[in-house]
């Protein structure tokens, strides 16, 4: 069935938890309204984001070392107590969250964060790549735009797969954790390190003005 706009509205001031959430959980639950709100409710999204506006100053720092050194992941999650910090539930998401990051090595947390230059640098791809098939452009933007979420699934944190559950995503677990702790959940920053990554790039680029000098002095 269809759901409007203000069958929408009334969920999202019932629970506060985001547009999209609400649509998708009158989908799921063909319209019906209480349905929904248990929907978002065994989801920890509403309670979730009734918590939006609390101060998330605890957490932890923690690392994580893969194949020999040869990958390094540094991430900083954060909680409103210290209480929740230590609790083996939120200890085991942020050991979790090291193995998203160095196994599926996302760019960015959120879509938000995303810079418009490189969204709109991957969204011209898909457009010339549209383009080929000869559709009109019109179509040809909208398909692209419709690839975009895919491609946020592999670069942002939140939006990726969980690599040990892949029918959730990453903002679900936070989802579910703020739930299960009853305070705000927040990823404020990770680095990556992969051992060589852009030497070869650097040597590259030095052979390539070596070569430049070099025509220049046959010349």
């Amino acid at each position: 069935m269809a759901i409007t706009a203000a069958q929408v509205k009334e969920l999202r001031d019932a629970t506060g938890a985001g547009m999209m959430d609400c649509k998708r959980a009158l989908e799921e639950k063909n319209g019906n309204y209480d349905e929904a709100v248990k929907y978002l409710r065994e989801k920890g999204i509403a309670k979730a984001a009734k918590r939006a506006n609390k101060v998330a100053a605890e957490g932890a720092v923690s690392s994580y070392i893969h194949m020999g050194g040869k990958i390094g992941v540094l991430v900083e999650v954060n909680c409103e107590t210290d209480f929740v910090a230590r609790g083996e539930a939120f200890q085991e998401f942020v050991k979790d969250l090291c193995l998203q990051i160095c196994s599926a090595a996302p760019q960015w947390i959120t879509k938000e964060e995303v810079p418009e230059s490189a969204y709109e640098a991957e969204k011209e791809v898909y457009v010339k790549q549209a383009e080929e098939t000869g559709k009109p452009e019109n179509i040809c933007v909208k398909i692209a735009e419709g690839k975009m979420s895919k491609w946020f699934g592999e670069v942002c944190l939140l939006e990726q797969p969980f690599v040990k559950e892949d029918k959730k995503k990453i903002s679900d677990l936070i989802s579910e954790l703020t739930a299960k702790c009853g305070e705000k959940i927040v990823v404020r920053r990770f680095v990556r390190f992969q051992l060589g990554e852009g030497i070869e790039k650097k040597e590259s680029n030095l052979a390539e003005e070596v070569a430049a000098e070099l025509a220049k002095s046959a010349k």
